[in-house]
């Protein structure tokens, strides 16, 4: 191999700083991965973009210390009602009062504010920002990737170990990856405005979902003194025609919500893709790149931001040598399934809600109103049953909940307790050796005896002795202590086949 290549400028490239780059950088930087990460734009895209994430998103925020910097851009999600024509409320899904991870089951917020803090983070933990860059192309060899890119002084080359690609929807490294996408023909176009509430704005305190055949409609709450509307365009309406001066107006009149300021409107097209192909061999993709998911459930970034939490722990894990290449084809086995689960869900809702033919609008009201069953289809469950878990182990592959005591600014977290390593929870004090990567807790310390009939009572359920929890809180397997550990390192491939192979 030549000295050009045996040099690396960085583990990993990202390519592209929307939310999902910038915290797989953060999260990187955070366990010590040395990152460049290229942006085309110099600044931040100063206009709200995606509006909802979830509680488990607010738990990743949790973990790059930002969750009360991001409160400041946020409030928490009301209640959802799909509504009649005339306003009737067809169906209403309360506002969940708990979840599992500790925080509000889910927030409306300002995307702009937000990437300036995710950028802000992955500078702090010392990950290489390179904004106006642009990707031009980049080649594999068995140690890593040359990446020819485009920058305020012109072309070079950066080699890097990994190259992942959050360049969004259009984005050159799926292009460059190959395999295609697969289309759930599920496309439609619609007119998104955003506001910004004037004093004495009459706001709606719901997100609704305006079921009327005449002009399908979604009224949402955006960050603080924010606001979104989305209106389906109507067969043989054009982008150009609903853009027009005038128009957004008008359909806005129709809500009399008093002094709106329009921050944005733009003409989209609702899909639900999924690349064919997330990873091929140092080079893979996350976030829209990967995936888009119509806005109906509001998972579109979430899944892009669940993409990063798991590909960070485990191109780290690769890095350091813990484990071998195979545990990076875990990550579209176990992020695909999410991912298909939540599109399937949006367009289940996209359908109910964008039904044109108004006799068949009313009978979906009738049924509605009669409780004859929901219009969605259900939300599968968040365990996965294949990827880097102990398959058959009770619990294996679901979402950790984290435990809190206290309230208000007294409340204290579970996670903010122990390390963003890995976790072996017993209900004794653990007798067997932490290996690398893996924080062996003890019940017995002082400072988790707030949580632990928590912890007592989620194992006593699983019936379990002692639990392992993955670095992105999700559970690797349950069993007894050193059977886990055993299997834990199993799954990481740790052992001398990767660095065998390795120049």
């Amino acid at each position: 191999m030549s000295r050009a290549l045996s040099r690396f400028d960085c583990d990993v490239l990202v390519v592209g700083l929307g939310p999902v780059g910038a915290a797989l950088a953060a999260l990187l930087g955070q366990r010590g991965v040395n990152v460049i990460a290229l942006e085309k734009d110099a600044d931040v895209y100063p206009l709200p973009r995606a509006v909802h994430f979830d509680h488990e998103i607010m738990r990743l925020f949790q973990q790059l210390g930002l969750a009360e910097a991001v409160l400041a851009h946020a409030r928490p999600v009301p209640d959802y009602e799909f509504r009649a024509a005339d306003g009737q409320v067809l169906m209403r899904l309360p506002r969940a009062q708990a979840s599992p991870s500790g925080w509000g089951a889910g927030y409306m917020f300002h995307q702009p504010s937000l990437d300036a803090l995710l950028r802000a983070k992955a500078v702090e933990t010392g990950a290489d920002l390179r904004l106006g860059w642009r990707l031009e192309g980049f080649a594999q060899d068995p140690a890593g990737v040359t990446a020819e890119v485009v920058g305020p002084r012109g072309a070079a080359a950066i080699r890097a170990r990994y190259l992942v690609g959050c360049d969004g929807a259009w984005s050159p490294v799926r292009e460059a990856i190959g395999g295609g996408l697969f289309d759930y023909q599920f496309d439609e176009p619609w007119l998104v405005v955003d506001v910004e509430a004037g004093e004495g704005a009459r706001l709606p305190e719901v997100n609704i979902q305006l079921c009327d055949p005449a002009r399908p409609t979604t009224c949402v709450l955006g960050g603080p003194g924010r606001h979104r509307w989305e209106f389906m365009l109507l067969p043989g309406e054009s982008d150009e025609q609903m853009l027009a001066d005038g128009v957004v107006e008008q359909l806005l009149a129709a809500w009399d919500c008093g002094d709106l300021k329009i921050e944005r409107k733009a003409v989209y097209r609702f899909h639900g893709l999924v690349a064919n192909r997330w990873r091929a061999g140092r080079a893979m993709i996350a976030g829209d790149a990967a995936h888009q998911t119509p806005p109906f459930a509001g998972q579109g970034m979430c899944s892009g931001l669940r993409d990063a939490a798991n590909l960070a722990w485990k191109l780290e894990a690769a890095l350091r040598g813990r484990a071998g290449e195979a545990l990076l084809d875990t990550y579209q086995t176990e992020r695909e399934p999410h991912v298909r689960a939540a599109i399937a869900l949006a367009i289940g809702m996209g359908r109910v809600v964008c039904t044109l033919d108004p006799a068949a609008a009313e009978a979906r009201n009738a049924g509605m109103l009669a409780g004859g069953g929901s219009p969605l289809p259900p939300i599968r469950p968040s365990a996965f049953a294949a990827g880097s878990v102990l398959a058959g182990s009770a619990a294996a592959g679901s979402l950790f909940p984290q435990p809190t005591v206290g309230d208000g600014v007294e409340r204290v977290r579970l996670d903010d307790r122990l390390s963003p390593h890995a976790w072996l929870i017993s209900r004794a004090t653990p007798t067997v050796a932490a290996p690398e990567g893996v924080c062996l807790v003890d019940p017995g310390r002082a400072d988790l005896a707030p949580f632990r009939p928590a912890l007592t009572a989620w194992l006593e359920k699983q019936g379990a002795e002692a639990v392992l929890v993955r670095p992105d809180r999700y559970v690797f397997g349950t069993g007894a202590p050193a059977a886990l550990l055993a299997a834990w390192g199993e799954a990481l491939d740790a052992a001398a086949a990767a660095l065998a192979s390795a120049p």
